[in-house]
């Protein structure tokens, strides 16, 4: 089982958007029995006394516009354990990636990595809550989910 979990600030946009796309992809493949599939925040402004908040609504109506749901989802922090889990954490922009290894404690396996850094453009991913570019912020987490699963897939023989 290959355990990936997608990272953003508050866990309501960028982080579910790349949890569900990835998620499509696979079970296009036939291949949703060999992954898991999460997504986590680094800060808890989405989630009050215990409970996350559902995905921003201008996030879920992009996926379902490409024909994918993200029912259920609520937001959840990123905690130091998530490391050892999973075999890949993966964050949307550098400023991700610093609170992610603040929260884990740092990043020994080389676990961390950018989304977009498995592609050949590495960039940060733009906050589509403060751009409004929830289409642009689609096709770029498409774009990175795409090249991470090839990159998996490479790496794991599957």
């Amino acid at each position: 089982m290959i355990k990936i979990l997608f990272v953003c600030h508050g866990n309501i946009c960028r982080s579910p958007m790349a949890e569900f796309i990835f998620k499509d992809l696979i079970e296009k493949q036939g291949l949703s029995g060999q992954f898991e599939i999460a997504s986590a925040a680094t800060s808890t402004e989405e989630i009050w006394n215990g409970t996350g908040n559902p995905v921003y609504p201008p996030a879920r109506e992009e996926l379902a516009r490409h024909g994918i749901r993200c029912d259920g989802k609520r937001a959840v922090q990123l905690k130091k354990s998530d490391y050892g889990y999973y075999d890949y954490l993966i964050g949307m922009e550098k400023y991700n990636l610093k609170n992610m290894e603040r929260i884990t404690g740092g990043d020994p396996d080389k676990k961390i990595s950018r989304l977009l850094d498995f592609t050949d453009s590495p960039k940060d991913i733009a906050d589509p809550w403060y751009t409004g570019n929830f289409d642009l912020t689609y096709d770029e987490i498409k774009k990175g989910c795409e090249a991470l699963f090839k990159f998996v897939a490479k790496n794991n023989t599957l």
